[in-house]
């Protein structure tokens, strides 16, 4: 195919789900977790779960990287923005998450910080040329999909010695996430949650390959399919899943194969590996610490290290005590079992960050999925 309207294809859809529904043995249940938060959008949006028979349960994961930073993070970006001499930047979806006390990059925006939306870390670069007596700190989040870029910006820093540009670093780590998500099968924190299988994520794999997981399909007997973002990619992808599950085995398999390899992209992990480092341990919202599960800048670019140029206090704050992200996040729970789902918090008025980001659960569900359950209950 080559069009994105043929893997929108709704007929071709309607067979791949009858297709899916022959495949799944009767009185088995199949807990199936999609990791990204773009394929929970296309699964609310597209009304996948409708047409997947009951037994199939998609499960929500950890991999909105908006939603896992941790309330104290974004304090400390705040902290930052509200320094006179600071040019802050970030990527949009961050400005209105709820940190501290209601606040935000947004309010701290109209209360006079100068925060600026930027669409790529290259547009950070260039507000620091352009105001050499101001610092310019670039707000760097995302997954490994993101992860490029901001390294590319760390190197060109460097080459031109830039020196009133730094770079707040908070890039995760994938295959640390689901580790730490099998990790609650045995723990009291999971609730009960039960994973058979993943649907990795198709962005972050360009970056990194599918070789990172299979350990996890090795060492845990989880078979992975790494999945693009159209409905008939997640559909195709869960028929994989749903095969592998029936014949015993657990292996990674590449649903995605227009745009993911193996091996990943060698020149974007070097790059990576030259200007960023391992940290030992980050907090995540709703998982908790987790070791070597995020970057920093490497020693060599330490000129450009904004926590160790402004050295901004790290404090780890409690989420709002009703807010349900974290367990949303762990998995355990579904977005419309969250208390203030869609009254106390909405877009409009967010009070956790999977109801602000494009990726969120919450966000998806509010926008796609509330009227079907609101009509199942109905019924």
């Amino acid at each position: 195919m080559r069009f994105v309207d043929e893997f929108r294809d709704g007929a071709v859809a309607r067979t791949l789900a009858a297709r899916i529904a022959d495949l799944v043995e009767p009185g088995r249940s199949y807990r199936l977790m999609e990791f990204c938060g773009g394929h929970t959008h296309t699964i609310s949006r597209y009304g996948l779960e409708d047409l997947l028979p009951e037994s199939i349960r998609l499960i929500h994961g950890p991999g909105c990287p908006v939603c896992v930073l941790p309330i104290g993070r974004l304090d400390m970006a705040i902290d930052l923005a509200r320094r006179p001499e600071v040019i802050l930047c970030c990527y949009g979806d961050m400005m209105r998450v709820p940190a501290s006390g209601r606040a935000s990059l947004m309010r701290a925006k109209a209360d006079g910080a100068d925060v600026r939306m930027v669409y790529a870390s290259t547009d950070a670069l260039a507000l620091a040329r352009a105001n050499p007596d101001r610092e310019v700190v670039f707000f760097a989040i995302g997954f490994e999909t993101t992860t490029p870029a901001t390294a590319a910006a760390l190197k060109q820093a460097g080459a031109m010695d830039l020196g009133n540009f730094s770079v707040f670093c908070n890039h995760v780590l994938t295959p640390s996430a689901i580790a730490a998500i099998l990790s609650l099968e045995d723990s009291p924190d999971g609730e009960g949650l039960q994973v058979d299988g993943f649907v990795g994520p198709g962005h972050v794999s360009t970056v990194i390959g599918s070789a990172p997981y299979e350990p996890f399909a090795r060492d845990h007997g989880k078979p992975i399919v790494v999945s693009g973002f159209e409905p008939l990619d997640i559909l195709q992808s869960v028929e994989m899943l749903v095969v592998q599950l029936n014949q015993g085995r657990a292996e990674v398999e590449t649903q995605y194969s227009r745009a993911v390899g193996r091996d990943g992209n060698r020149k974007a992990l070097d790059l990576i590996r030259e200007t960023l480092a391992l940290r030992e341990s980050f907090e995540w919202r709703g998982l908790g610490s987790i070791p070597e599960s995020a970057l920093r800048v490497a020693d060599a670019y330490a000129a450009f290290d904004a926590e160790r140029k402004f050295g901004p206090e790290s404090l780890s704050v409690p989420d709002h005590p009703a807010c349900e992200c974290g367990t949303i996040l762990r998995g355990v729970k579904r977005p419309a079992e969250c208390r203030i789902f869609g009254t106390g918090c909405t877009p409009d008025n967010p009070i956790g960050s999977c109801m602000v980001s494009p990726e969120g659960a919450c966000a998806a569900h509010y926008l796609y999925g509330r009227f079907r359950t609101e009509r199942a209950a109905a019924e």
